[in-house]
C-alpha cells in the first residue's frame, strides 16, 4: 500500500467534493404543496431559497394551516435537496474502492 498515493487521491477527493458542494449550491429543486399553493425552492445545499404563498390559502382565522403547509414545503424541499446531494456524492465517490459505509 503506497501511502503518498493514498494521500493524493485523497487530496484529489476533497477538491472533486469541494467543486461539487459549489455545483450542488446551485442547482435548484422545488416543492409544491396544498395543490400548488405553496410553493418551496432549496438548492442542493440543504437551503430554502423562497416560498412563494398563494393567497388564496391566507386566512387569518386558520394561520395553523398555512403553517402547516409552510412547514410541509420547506422539509419537502429540503429533502429533495439532501436526495440530490446524495445522488451527485454518490457518483462522485462510485469507483474508489471504499468500504461499505464510507460512500456518500
Amino acid at each position: 500500500m503506497n501511502i503518498a498515493k493514498m494521500m493524493k487521491q485523497a487530496q484529489q477527493m476533497q477538491k472533486k467534493m469541494g467543486e461539487m458542494q459549489e455545483e450542488l449550491a446551485k442547482q435548484e429543486v422545488e416543492a409544491s404543496v396544498g395543490g400548488g399553493k405553496v410553493v418551496v425552492q432549496a438548492n442542493g445545499a440543504g437551503e430554502v431559497l423562497s416560498i412563494k404563498i398563494d393567497p388564496a390559502v391566507v386566512d387569518p382565522e386558520d394561520t395553523e394551516m398555512l403553517e402547516d403547509l409552510v412547514l410541509s414545503g420547506v422539509k419537502q424541499a429540503i429533502e429533495k435537496g439532501k436526495a440530490l446531494s446524495q445522488d451527485e456524492m454518490g457518483k462522485l465517490t462510485a469507483g474508489m474502492g471504499l468500504p461499505p459505509g464510507l460512500g456518500f
